[in-house]
């Protein structure tokens, strides 16, 4: 153990979240029903694969709303990536899917966040990534931040999504997969032409038959809606994995 430590990068300094004026840069849709912003912001310090922050909008009247969104990038150099699905009775997100246009500005507290986050080089153990929905998006950045550091370590993603048109950052993910990262969907409503495995819902045995097994003592992150948490983080403490090795972050809001 003291021999693996000597060997980690040092811990990133921890840069104090601070309020930014965001500007629009790009918006394009994801999936049916949620976009991809991407944000221009001046003095952003760059974040932490598995952040996330607070986006705040006013209205001309000053009334304010603010929500908390997973960031899909990790980079520095004052760009933000964000993936923003839409819930039909919310009072932000329908906004930032339907009416937010390039040049608008924003405001974006962060980055927050210091628990569910992935590192490059603070780990030789694998890393085991199990998404539900929208809930890949900080996991996104987990895999690009390994792609794109040259880290190593083994990573796998078991990815459970409706359809093959709801899946988030699909051509990135094809490009990160190589040796050293794997992706493993779960269609539970409907699959692409010839898919060979079965449709429905994640199951205990899938999860034991398409996750990293104990023995690799893998580092494992879910992210998904309460109930996918919910379900998934008991099946991996059944199946032997230890409870500290396990992180979780539910999304929701509105």
């Amino acid at each position: 153990l003291v021999m693996e430590q000597t060997r980690l990068a040092p811990l990133r300094p921890r840069v104090r979240p601070s309020w930014f004026v965001a500007t629009v840069s790009e918006v394009r849709p994801e999936t049916p029903t949620a976009v991809r912003l991407v944000l221009d912001v001046p003095g952003w310090p760059g974040s932490e694969a598995g952040s996330h922050l607070d986006l705040r909008l006013t209205a001309p009247d000053g009334y304010q709303a603010t929500r908390s969104y997973s960031i899909a990038s990790s980079e520095t150099g004052g760009t933000i990536v964000l993936a923003v699905d839409e819930l039909p009775d919310g009072e932000v997100s329908p906004f930032l899917v339907r009416e937010l246009r390039v040049g608008d500005q924003l405001e974006v507290h962060g980055p927050l966040g210091s628990f569910f986050l992935w590192r490059p080089g603070q780990s030789q153990r694998p890393v085991q990534l199990i998404a539900g929905g929208s809930g890949v998006v900080p996991l996104y950045a987990m895999a690009a931040s390994h792609a794109a550091a040259s880290d190593p370590v083994p990573f796998r993603l078991l990815y459970s999504v409706r359809t093959p048109e709801d899946v988030y950052f699909h051509q990135e993910l094809l490009e990160l997969s190589d040796g050293s990262f794997a992706i493993d969907l779960v269609y539970t409503r409907r699959a692409p032409a010839g898919w060979r495995e079965p449709v429905g819902r994640l199951t205990e045995s899938a999860v034991a038959a398409r996750t990293l097994p104990p023995e690799d003592r893998p580092r494992i992150f879910v992210c998904g809606s309460t109930g996918f948490v919910e379900a998934v983080a008991p099946w991996l403490v059944k199946l032997g994995h230890a409870p500290q090795d396990i992180l979780t972050e539910r999304f929701g809001g509105l």
